[in-house]
């Protein structure tokens, strides 16, 4: 089956390998190439980096669904196009363009979690259960008729770095057994339940500064949430702080001097007070500085004591 695979992000590699594997992937299309960090290098999508080392052509269209794009995409004869991760929405003109039809994996399961950043939103909103969706795509983004699921467990440890490796593991025999059951006319489309519905808008900055009058779980959950980006954050002596690694320490409300206080900074963490239990933050970075651990820090910043204040502006 001829696949034209739309995908940018890491998230999308394991399965453009998989389908390079068991299909004919006659192109890829991903991100065009961007600045990217401190130092504002231009670098390409790993999507890519990954064709290239399979040997499939790229296209990276600086907008997928201008004239040139689409007819580009037309004249190739695909019979499915594959979206993972792929960073731009599809008309429906550019949906239509395959024999077949078009089919996108979306990382929750439908119809929760529709939108930019499902896993870092389940993570946020303490779920213990995500997923994989293979779905029929449609005009309307992530709404379209789902073919199969595969259920995955968030492990109390998991960030969106480590679950998105689990997804995008999980996730490839969902869709090669979907293309299966493509090939033998044999897919059903189960139409989602709107009402049950749950959205995963992207990320900005502001969603990881912290509410210390939030529980000490709930902190947790975002830390580990947005990571690598926005990261957790709060402020400290006019600085920014982010918090990278966090633990819960079950304490009464009734001793707490209020939210955002350090109670104590030993080596194996700073305790902080927040709307309920204490937070021990293990891993920390200060505005212009590097990572490090708790202990790290103290060492070089005596002055974060009992009694210090952690606000949620400068």
């Amino acid at each position: 089956m001829k696949i034209i695979f739309f995908g940018s992000s890491d998230f999308a590699v394991p399965f453009l390998e998989a389908l390079k594997d068991r299909e004919e992937v006659i192109l890829v299309a991903t991100q065009p190439d961007r600045k990217k960090g401190r130092s504002q290098k231009i670098a390409s999508t790993p999507v890519k980096g990954a064709a290239g080392r399979l040997g499939i052509e790229t296209f990276q269209p600086d907008d997928v669904n201008c004239r040139s794009s689409i007819e580009n995409l037309k004249r190739s004869g695909a019979d499915l196009f594959i979206v993972v991760s792929f960073g731009q929405i599809l008309s429906r003109e550019l949906l239509d363009l395959p024999r077949i039809f078009s089919v996108n994996v979306h990382a929750s399961l439908l119809p929760k979690y529709r939108g930019a950043a499902p896993i870092n939103w389940a993570i946020a909103n303490g779920e213990k259960e995500t997923g994989v969706t293979v779905m029929k795509m449609n005009e309307r983004m992530d709404e379209g008729g789902i073919i199969l699921k595969q259920p995955v467990p968030i492990a109390v440890d998991d960030d969106a770095i480590e679950l998105s490796k689990k997804l995008s593991q999980r996730g490839v025999e969902p869709l090669l057994k979907s293309i299966d059951l493509i090939k033998k006319d044999a897919a059903n489309f189960l139409k989602q339940d709107d009402s049950l519905a749950t959205y995963a808008p992207k990320l900005k900055k502001q969603d990881g500064l912290i509410d210390w009058q939030w529980g000490a779980e709930k902190i947790c959950d975002r830390v580990r949430a947005f990571v690598p980006w926005p990261g957790c954050f709060t402020h400290w002596n006019k600085k920014i702080l982010k918090i990278w690694r966090a633990a819960i320490v079950a304490g009464p409300a009734s001793e707490s001097p209020g939210p955002g206080i350090v109670l104590e900074a030993a080596k194996d963490g700073i305790l902080v007070s927040t709307g309920k239990d204490i937070l021990r933050i293990e891993e920390l970075q200060l505005e212009g500085g590097r990572r490090m651990r708790a202990e790290e820090f103290i060492a070089g910043h005596k002055d974060v004591a009992s009694g210090s204040v952690f606000l949620l502006r400068k």
